[in-house]
């Protein structure tokens, strides 16, 4: 049994008070009795849900600023001069290109060289940064943020925001959020080949497995299936979508714990029989040469390729690669193929919705709290990433300029702006050329403004996912800094040990038959101190809040 210290007592406690505080449906802690008398300035007096934040001062912000190779970052963005121009904020942009930002973000924060907002940034990736005190408890400060409030409480977010809590009861992470699930990842078929076999577009990973069947047999020299994604993380999508039918996780998404709703504690996902599942169907198609066994290795132009030269007709795919790769690619290559986003294949846990409501966020550099702007700065961040009108204008842009709207509020691009294919005759491009819809900036909302970008036919695709069970919210398990620093020396070797055994069975190279002894090397890398560490915290944290 691990021994809490006096302070780890204390911390406790104001855990349990601070939770019970936000229990209250609000969502967050209470700024009343701290003192920002100082840290005002710029800052609007009164500001409430739905009104235009606006600095009544200029002001600036540091930012780190995460640039993306598809969009890459233009000072002349009329995306700056706007946000300038409604907020009265300019922001000083420390740009990073999208393949070093988190190593870039680790070594500003460690030097103490953070830029104030710290966008991008992926739960549980926050982790690293709280016991070094480097980055602010945002928790603390929700009262200055009447948006982010009003959207945790109308649309039910607590479960959600509470799995990003730490020890202290505090989270140190504004997440991107979402009114309704969004799932974007599954399949992209070529639906030419299913007219040609007669056979319909597959509901289920059994039906999958049947249509890959019928595609080898009518092109026996063909892998049906050949996938992309596998970096940095081998069948990176694949997996994810996969384990999420399964009742489990992997790929992109794995986490280490798994909780059981059964037995009332978290498992190792990596040790499951849910997993071992997954691996033993993946294994299957390779086994039975329906799937490209470079799928888990190969770049992703490796894999458009042979889906171009119709050497393939399956490839994971999201709402944007569909448009923008794999069709240009075909109507290049073989202008009658067709091809499509299937609805996400259902599997042992059922007609699920996968997705979480939590997107990744924004951290705090903890120098902001001494700086005089500080208020402005929270008020800026709320309109921005959590009002109406900032995520509108995140997204869209001007209304009049970038895009119009119509009596019923819908929403059209001009008609020389395009993106994601909407506009395909369009000249100009609403990332590139204006800085809109921007993944910086631009992520979660409600439903119809996440939705108003869909073409019809990914409308259909996310109709048929919201008739689906969300996923279940797992409880909180926070970790200790002392736990957090042991656990840590085990995660990277049990995931590194996880992700290649997953390789080797699912290719054939080790026999699931040997899964028992897969488990018991797991225990020897510390499995099952890991998981007493995982469960004690989450009992504690039960115990702390009820």
């Amino acid at each position: 049994m691990v021994q809490l210290s006096r302070r780890q007592l204390l911390v406790a406690a104001g855990a349990a008070a601070t939770v019970s505080l936000a229990g209250c449906g609000d969502g967050g802690e209470s700024t009343q009795n701290q003192d920002l008398s100082g840290n005002r300035d710029g800052a609007m007096t009164q500001y409430g849900v739905g009104d235009q934040f606006k600095a009544t001062t200029p002001i600036s912000f540091s930012l780190l600023y995460n640039n993306h190779p598809n969009y890459q970052l233009k000072e002349d963005w009329l995306f700056w001069t706007e946000l300038a121009k409604r907020t009265g904020v300019t922001l000083e942009k420390v740009a990073v290109p999208l393949s070093d930002y988190e190593q870039k973000r680790s070594v500003l924060v460690g030097a103490g060289d953070a830029p104030f907002i710290m966008p991008k940034t992926y739960h549980p990736q926050e982790n690293a940064f709280v016991s070094s005190g480097a980055i602010l408890p945002v928790s603390d400060y929700l009262d200055l943020m009447p948006n982010f409030k009003d959207k945790i409480a109308k649309w039910n977010l607590k479960p959600e925001i509470d799995t990003l809590r730490q020890e202290d009861g505090k989270f140190y992470l504004l997440p991107g959020i979402h009114e309704k699930p969004w799932q974007d990842y599954s399949l992209a078929v070529r639906t030419d080949i299913l007219d040609q076999l007669n056979i319909p577009v597959p509901t289920t990973w059994d039906e999958v497995y049947t249509m890959l069947k019928a595609m080898k047999t009518a092109h026996p020299d063909s892998y049906p299936f050949s996938d992309r994604f596998s970096k940095p993380t081998p069948g990176g999508n694949l997996l994810n979508i996969l384990a999420k039918s399964y009742g489990t996780m992997g790929g992109w998404d794995y986490q280490h714990a798994t909780w059981d709703a059964g037995a009332r504690k978290f498992v190792y996902t990596g040790a499951t029989s849910q997993y071992r599942d997954m691996l033993q169907y993946l294994n299957k198609l390779v086994t039975e040469g329906l799937m490209d066994p470079e799928s888990f290795t190969q770049t992703d132009d490796n894999a458009r390729q042979k889906l171009a030269g119709g050497r393939s007709f399956v490839i994971s795919s999201n709402a944007q690669t569909l448009v923008n790769d794999y069709r240009k690619d075909l109507a290049a290559t073989l202008p009658n193929a067709r091809i499509t986003k299937i609805v996400l294949p259902t599997g042992p846990a059922g007609a699920i919705n996968p997705a979480s409501r939590l997107e990744n966020g924004v951290m705090l550099s903890k120098k902001a709290r001494e700086s005089k702007n500080f208020v402005a700065m929270m008020q800026f961040v709320d309109w921005l990433w959590y009002s109406d009108a900032g995520m509108e204008f995140a997204k869209w842009g001007i209304e009049g300029t970038t895009f119009t709207k119509d009596a019923s509020g819908k929403r059209t691009l001009t008609s020389d702006i395009d993106v994601i294919g909407l506009n395909p005759a369009g000249t100009k491009h609403l990332q590139k050329d204006f800085g809109f819809y921007n993944g910086v900036f631009a992520y979660g909302g409600p439903l119809e403004l996440v939705q108003s970008f869909f073409s019809p036919e990914e409308l259909e695709f996310q109709k048929v996912l919201n008739t689906r069970t969300p996923i279940a919210v797992a409880p909180p398990y926070p970790f200790s800094d002392e736990e957090r620093e042991q656990v840590s020396l085990w995660e990277t070797p049990l995931k590194d040990y996880v992700t290649q055994m997953s390789l080797k069975f699912i290719l054939g190279q080790r026999s699931l038959s040997e899964w028992d002894a897969y488990v018991g090397e797991l225990k020897s890398k510390n499995m099952d101190s890991y998981l007493n560490l995982v469960n004690k915290a989450h009992e504690r944290y039960q115990k702390a809040n009820g």
